[in-house]
């Protein structure tokens, strides 16, 4: 059993950050110790990104074919967690360019990066399919790597019993090692953000951190209207139940999901409160929430879209209509990939980073905040998942009805 730090990692890395501060306003001279270590954690993260997100993926579309047995179930499970996925995404790209929380932040990147500008419909679409696998993996090509995951993932599903279990057994064994070594190098992201702040505070002074407080405040306005707005109003229209009431039903795994930043280690008190508390049957709870819990990430893909896009602003890169589809796209899927990844949110910034050819330094600039909105996005996600239990699972009961059925002993009668 592993042991915990004494000290939780988002203090170590928020007392790098400030030791960065100073160190950036004291000693700017030995900046370019500072930009060392950052450029070196920040190669420890472009290390992962490939074997993570292809493994991580896979294995969350073979979990979910794996339950096709649910058949019209799961089909609904999806679709409700992709349409708020793309709702919470839009609306973070809405509120970034609206109020643009990093335009006159004058940041300069280390390495001359890619046009942002070149992006088109077709070109999103032709990129997405790889002539190569392997070359798009040794060029770091994210998108196509996630469409061949993608594909992966469905068709081991589909495989023989034998051949399933084998490929089955080996992605979760390249998925669990990743996971060992993600936790490993996050434990040295508090050095990483020293260097990285320590870099950024030398050259530019703290007028950055102006810009931060903007940004963290646009980002936490978009978790607010699809915490109190989106999502009520999806439960109402499918529902025609008062939905703030059903928010206080879920009050306590809420909660706990604030304070913890882990919608996982919430789940099972999110299945307990929501059969008892709202009447929502067991049979849909345990289908819906745990798959939630695996990839549905409201709120962790509004952080990343309205992230990268403030990034690209504070570094002075115009994203183009074309650029930010393509935002919008990874962002939903690899919010897929991010579910039990530890600080999930800085390991896939780099992912969306990569795919627009933006600067990975800019997670050094927006890191300082990111606990603090993890405990606002993860209570979006596990409010996201409940919703969605309760919209399908009324929809079940609904259709149970019309066919005659008796729902007892199956799907719970609905509270008004």
């Amino acid at each position: 059993m592993e042991k915990k730090p004494r000290v939780p990692v988002y203090i170590q890395i928020l007392a790098g950050a400030i030791l960065g501060v100073i160190c950036g306003l004291i000693l700017p001279e030995y900046s370019p110790f500072g930009g060392f270590l950052g450029t070196l954690f920040l190669r420890l993260l472009k290390m992962l990104i490939i074997p993570l997100i292809f493994s991580s993926i896979v294995m969350g579309v073979v979990s979910t074919s794996s339950a096709s047995s649910f058949g019209r179930l799961g089909l609904k499970t999806l679709v409700y967690y992709i349409s708020t996925s793309l709702l919470a995404i839009l609306t973070g790209q809405l509120f970034v360019n609206l109020l643009q929380p990093g335009v006159g932040t004058h940041l300069h990147a280390a390495a001359q990066v890619k046009s942002t500008t070149t992006f088109s419909l077709k070109d999103i679409f032709l990129n997405m399919v790889p002539d190569n696998i392997f070359s798009a993996m040794a060029s770091g090509d994210v998108l196509p790597i996630i469409f061949f995951a993608l594909l992966a993932g469905f068709f081991i599903g589909v495989l023989g019993q034998k051949q399933r279990q084998t490929l089955t057994d080996l992605m979760d064994a390249i998925y669990q090692l990743m996971m060992k070594i993600t936790g490993f190098v996050i434990l040295l992201a508090p050095v990483g953000i020293f260097g990285l702040i320590y870099k950024t505070v030398a050259s530019t002074g703290t007028a950055v951190f102006g810009n931060l407080m903007f940004y963290f405040f646009t980002v936490l306005a978009g978790l607010v209207v699809h915490f109190f707005v989106t999502l009520p109003l999806l439960l109402h229209l499918f529902t025609r139940q008062n939905p703030y009431r059903f928010m206080k039903q879920m009050i306590a795994p809420l909660v706990t999901a604030f304070s913890t930043s882990s919608s996982s280690a919430t789940l099972p008190l999110t299945i307990e409160t929501i059969e008892t508390e709202a009447g929502v049957s067991n049979r849909v709870a345990g289908f819906v929430l745990p798959l939630g819990a695996t990839i549905n990430m409201d709120g962790t893909a509004l952080y990343e879209c309205a992230a990268v896009i403030f990034i690209a602003q504070a570094y002075g890169y115009h994203l183009s209509m074309g650029a930010q589809v393509v935002v919008v796209v990874t962002a939903l899927l690899v919010s897929i990939g991010a579910a039990g990844i530890p600080m999930a949110g800085l390991v896939m910034m780099t992912v969306i980073l990569n795919a627009v050819h933006l600067p990975l330094e800019g997670v050094g600039l927006i890191i300082a905040v990111d606990r603090f909105l993890d405990m606002f996005r993860t209570a979006t996600n596990v409010l996201s998942d409940s919703t969605g239990a309760k919209i399908i699972d009324y929809s079940e009961q609904k259709l149970l009805s019309r066919q005659g059925a008796s729902p007892q002993g199956e799907i719970a009668t609905p509270t008004p």
